[in-house]
């Protein structure tokens, strides 16, 4: 990794003036996770572990076309694997959320999945097989492309993991690229984003993918391509999608009602992940926005009673009426206002 010079800082500074984005956190099934944030995370002597693979996108930058053949279009540029990572059913929704996302940025929006064969979070980049679980180009009947979408839902875009997935781990790798410049030669932009899940239930289902720099060639027909024309034609490039995918779940704005941590090698607990608690009597247009400090408080554990929350259970939050005292082993854990967790 480079050295953090003063320099480097005053550079990188200055580039981050015509910033892009990166996916700042994810949302799934009401809980949001911090990813990697590499406008801030890079300077840090200490920081947090997340799902989300680390990079050299100080700027927000993007993988130019005559760099889809080398290991920065895998996840970006030098990236790492994230050090932990999210537990997700099959069939669940993953929402990504950008921390910005351009206006003149259109494009498609694509999502894949690589399996593991072990821990993602040591896994060799390249050894990874990408297979498309999803791909939204330009929706000629409504006149959108992918990217306006994903930003008027609040720079946020949400992929569905396929139900019949064969359980493991997988990097989860969610991607724009924008299109702006693409009418000219290396013009297109690749913003790819990575993150570790660990996948449970599902089926026998294990798709073969391809290299993550054989995705697309810097020629392809929809990364060399004129977006600035009426109602265009577009091809989402990649490999076609896997038999019963579509090319994106209808998206909405998602809202999270709790936040959570996400998991390091050897940590898992094999129950079903816990659902949280909606937020008693206020109506959720007068509720305080989930705040995006991502701390967790953690309370003593106190001995255990007849009234006593099993692991997992939900254990406090304003208006939270039943136990308060955590099953041995687990702690009550304030997640924020609304929701606490035996954890």
């Amino acid at each position: 990794m480079a050295p953090k010079t003063s320099s480097f800082l005053a550079l990188t500074g200055a580039a981050l003036v015509a910033a892009h984005g990166h996916v700042s956190h994810i949302i799934v099934n009401g809980v949001q996770y911090r990813n990697y944030i590499p406008t801030t995370d890079f300077y840090s002597p200490n920081p947090p572990v997340v799902m989300g693979w680390s990079a050299l996108n100080q700027d927000n930058g993007f993988v130019e076309p005559n760099d889809f053949g080398t290991s920065d279009i895998i996840c970006h540029k030098s990236a790492k694997p994230g050090g932990a990572h999210v537990t997700v059913a099959a069939g669940d929704k993953v929402t990504f959320f950008w921390n910005d996302w351009p206006e003149s940025h259109v494009g498609p929006v694509i999502d894949y999945l690589a399996a593991c064969n072990g821990n993602c979070e040591t896994v060799n980049p390249g050894s990874l097989r990408f297979f498309k679980i999803s791909g939204a180009g330009y929706d000629q009947a409504a006149r959108q492309w992918a990217a306006d979408v994903l930003r008027a839902n609040g720079n946020s875009w949400t992929v569905q993991i396929p139900s019949d997935l064969k359980a493991g781990n997988y990097v989860l790798r969610h991607e724009i690229i924008a299109l702006h410049g693409a009418a000219n030669p290396n013009g297109a932009q690749a913003y790819p984003q990575c993150i570790n899940i660990r996948v449970t239930g599902g089926g026998n289902n294990l798709p073969s993918g391809v290299a993550g720099t054989q995705l697309y060639r810097a020629n392809d027909a929809g990364i060399l391509f004129n977006p600035h024309v009426g109602n265009p034609n577009y091809p989402v490039p990649g490999p076609a999608l896997i038999p019963g995918a579509v090319s994106s779940v209808p998206q909405s704005r998602v809202t999270a009602t709790a936040t959570g941590t996400a998991t390091r090698p050897g940590n898992d607990v094999d129950v079903p992940a816990p659902t949280p608690t909606a937020a008693p009597s206020s109506s959720s247009s007068t509720r305080p926005a989930v705040t995006t400090t991502f701390q967790t408080a953690t309370t003593a554990n106190p001995p255990p009673s007849a009234a006593t929350q099993s692991k997992y259970g939900q254990c406090g939050g304003n208006g939270y009426t039943g136990p308060t005292l955590c099953a041995a082993g687990s702690s009550c854990s304030r997640l924020n206002e609304w929701y606490s967790q035996c954890l």
